[in-house]
């Protein structure tokens, strides 16, 4: 069984955003939800002034904060290490935000599936299948994609970042891309000292 993670290269980040609307897009997403976001911060002194691009997502925890303070039971780990939650247990009480260190849990709430993307108070098609999923006033996340690595395929952020700065595979398998980078280029995972073990590392 493979104990799928993700490697963000920042050297290949250009801060396009494309991997945040791909997400939105795959999953359905109503206004202001955001499984993927991309920060950025500047640093140097005129005119000598640089700008990292820094990817942020689900940390797919091995020791999930947000698992051990959920009452029902809703969120859980799959034998392939991808966090999940299930929106027919979750209760909507927030546990899980507040014990997850990387601030990446989004409340569903009730209102976001009336109105719909463009405020009309009607929901397209598209919105209509894709709000199925959801449960309102659950509490979700980054799933990694879950149902397209059932499939064989890669998360939607990484099939539609234009410069490979995201890289998905089995950690577990050390001739794999995330594998071979996180060794050689010593990937570090964000907040270590959390001690969640993140399956999401960072390179330079």
């Amino acid at each position: 069984m493979a104990r799928y993670g993700m490697v963000f290269d920042l050297k290949r980040c250009i801060g396009c955003n494309a991997c945040v609307v791909g997400c939105k897009q795959e999953n359905s997403l109503p206004d202001s939800v955001l499984f993927t976001r991309t920060l950025s911060e500047e640093y140097g002194v005129f005119p000598a002034v640089n700008r990292v691009y820094i990817p942020t997502l689900c940390n797919h925890c091995e020791d999930a904060p947000c698992e051990k303070v959920c009452p029902s039971s809703a969120t859980y780990t799959r034998d392939d290490g991808i966090v999940m939650v299930d929106p027919d247990k979750c209760i909507g009480c927030g546990s899980c935000a507040v014990a997850c260190p990387y601030d990446q849990r989004n409340e569903m709430h009730a209102d976001l599936f009336k109105d719909g993307l463009f405020g009309t108070g009607e929901l397209t098609p598209f919105e209509e299948q894709g709000y199925a999923r959801f449960t309102p006033g659950m509490v979700t996340k980054c799933d990694f994609c879950s149902g397209r690595v059932d499939q064989g395929l890669d998360p939607a952020c990484v099939v539609t970042c234009p410069t490979d700065a995201r890289i998905f595979g089995d950690l577990d398998d050390p001739d794999s891309k995330p594998s071979k980078l996180i060794r050689e280029r010593k990937g570090r995972p964000p907040l270590p000292e959390k001690n969640t073990r993140p399956k999401v590392f960072y390179v330079e």
